[in-house]
């Protein structure tokens, strides 16, 4: 008769540890998306155009091709260094397809496919498609920075 309610006992404290195993405990484990950034760059000269007084930051626009509107993005100038960084792509599963543009002229589109996965307890973005259109580039393995070459 004294076994059963230790037989009872383990029987409760397995089933417990099993309900534990399959929520996060706690974890708070997010990877943010990672930033899309651009230079753009004489394709003779191999400046900068925005540090050679080419273009004006003021005149850049990134526009989302679905409806129109202009997307949120930073201009990095420190250290002359003069670089888009466009951060809201992957924060959810989406497909996007914004397009660069100096004043009226347009520069590039990029098109992306992220989809927002979870595992282990942890959400972070894996890239599908990643496509830059209607520009010649090259992408820095090191950076991750995409160079724009423009005529």
């Amino acid at each position: 008769m004294k076994k059963s309610p230790i037989a009872f006992l383990l029987v409760l404290v397995l089933f417990s540890q099993s309900c534990k195993d399959d929520d996060c405990g706690g974890v708070l484990c997010n990877t943010p998306p990672e930033p899309f950034d651009f230079e753009l760059i004489d394709k003779t000269t191999g400046e900068n155009l925005f540090t050679n007084n080419t273009y004006d930051p003021t005149d850049l626009k990134v526009i989302d091709r679905a409806d129109d509107r202009v997307v949120e993005f930073d201009f990095i100038s420190e250290n002359n260094y003069n670089m888009i960084r466009v951060y809201t792509i992957g924060w959810q599963t989406e497909t996007v397809q914004y397009a660069f543009e100096i004043g009226s002229e347009p520069l590039f589109e990029l098109f992306v496919d992220a989809e927002r996965l979870n595992a282990d307890c942890c959400s972070y973005t894996e890239y599908n498609e990643i496509r830059i259109d209607n520009a010649e580039f090259q992408r820095d393995p090191s950076t991750g920075i995409y160079q724009i070459l423009v005529d």
